[in-house]
């Protein structure tokens, strides 16, 4: 295994070509990079700095990175109440990209819709709902009724629905989840974790750019009547611009959201608390801490090459190591200025190589936590040699070999 150790100090770039066969470490001194690729696992911030939510679950994450800033209790089973809303969306939110549904589709209202209770759209029995209304009711209006019509309307009944949510839980990997209704009424089988929350948030994000506008909405109007939306961070200036709420007795309060400033955005979710207020307060001092103790760095763009490896019997003797894309960091304000990783990989590689071919890691060893490590491939196609130059590698390897070994026995 071939080990090029590198480092990272007051935003400059890698040093080159620092080699080290038996394998150096390098380490970070202080503080925490955590790398792009990898972040998705959620692997909590060893060096991050302190922080105490009265949630009873909390996470905190970086949506461009997946960086997990603050984690409480985020992998405990909790009634989730209305944030259970989020999925019932993303696979409406699916079907419409897949040009299965489109927004003037109008889907029709049960008598068991019509009854539900709790917060409501109020629809009417035996109508016809558009789409676009039902994801307006769902997302400002949290309603309860709007759930079960799109629920009907998508699967047939409630239940064959719930299925389709546990089905999208898996593939999203969301492995703390379980669904028995489209709404979130309590039910003692029906739980989701905070961590699965803010992938979920994070995937309707990502995925769902062009609807994610709703989520921002602060009334909404239907059958002549007007509800507010429930996010409490909606109405403060602080850049909040969605995603969910929700309450019952067994859940508490809670509410799942995401605030964007500049370039950064960041999703968190909290529940357990006791009362509105809190929600409130505690919302915006986990996002605020958020933003102002971290930031995130680009160390590479896509494609810049970080390091060479050596290669094996090619037409060239290095092939260039290069992210497939851009590499950013989350790391705390305070340890900015103090990075550290590695290259590694199994070496020389042997030729032909292909571009984009993966050949080698960028790692950053952390005390505390699971080393990260992000895949670099092959920056251009390496050939193999032809037959002269095969033997002239051949008789390069054994020349340094013989001298590798009487190199070693005069040190004995």
């Amino acid at each position: 295994m071939t080990v090029i150790a590198q480092s990272l100090r007051n935003g400059t770039t890698f040093p080159r070509r620092r080699r080290d066969i038996r394998g150096v470490t390098a380490r970070m001194s202080a503080g925490i990079a955590l790398l792009a690729s990898v972040l998705a696992s959620g692997t909590a911030l060893a060096a991050a700095p302190h922080f105490e939510s009265a949630a009873k679950q909390a996470i905190l994450l970086d949506d461009t990175t997946g960086a997990v800033l603050y984690a409480k209790n985020a992998d405990e089973r909790m009634a989730p109440s209305s944030m259970s809303k989020l999925m019932t969306a993303y696979i409406l939110f699916e079907r419409i990209k897949e040009g299965r549904v489109s927004m003037d589709d109008a889907f029709p209202v049960s008598e068991r819709a019509w009854r539900m209770g709790g917060s409501k759209m109020f629809v009417e029995v035996n109508t016809r709902v558009k789409v676009q209304d039902l994801i307006q009711g769902i997302i400002v209006q949290s309603g309860n009724d709007a759930c079960v019509v799109v629920a009907e309307g998508l699967a047939g009944s409630e239940e064959a629905f719930a299925r389709l949510m546990n089905e999208k839980a898996r593939e999203l990997g969301m492995t703390g989840s379980h669904f028995m209704n489209a709404s979130g009424w309590p039910d003692p089988e029906h739980y989701m974790t905070a961590r699965d929350l803010s992938t979920l948030a994070r995937r309707i994000i990502d995925d769902f750019p062009e609807f994610y506008k709703f989520y921002s909405e602060t009334e909404y109007t239907y059958n002549g009547i007007k509800q507010g939306n429930r996010n409490p961070l909606l109405y403060k200036d602080i850049g909040v611009d969605g995603m969910k709420t929700g309450h019952t007795e067994a859940g508490g309060y809670g509410l799942t959201a995401s605030m964007k400033q500049g370039d950064r955005r960041l999703i968190m979710v909290v529940n357990g608390l006791g009362n509105v207020n809190e929600r409130s307060n505690e919302g915006e001092r986990l996002l605020s801490w958020g933003m102002r103790e971290f930031e995130n760095r680009k160390l590479f763009s896509a494609g810049e090459v970080v390091e060479s490896a050596e290669v094996w019997l090619g037409d060239q003797g290095t092939v260039p190591l290069v992210p497939a894309r851009d590499l950013v960091v989350t790391l705390p304000v305070a340890d900015r200025d103090n990075l550290a990783a590695k290259v590694v990989y199994e070496g020389p590689i042997q030729a032909p190589i292909a571009q984009g071919q993966e050949i080698a890691k960028l790692v950053v060893d952390v005390p505390g936590v699971e080393p990260l490590s992000v895949p670099l491939v092959a920056g251009q196609n390496v050939a193999e040699a032809g037959p002269v130059g095969r033997i002239l590698a051949a008789i390069s390897h054994f020349v340094s070999g013989a001298a590798g070994n009487a190199e070693s026995q005069t040190q004995q």
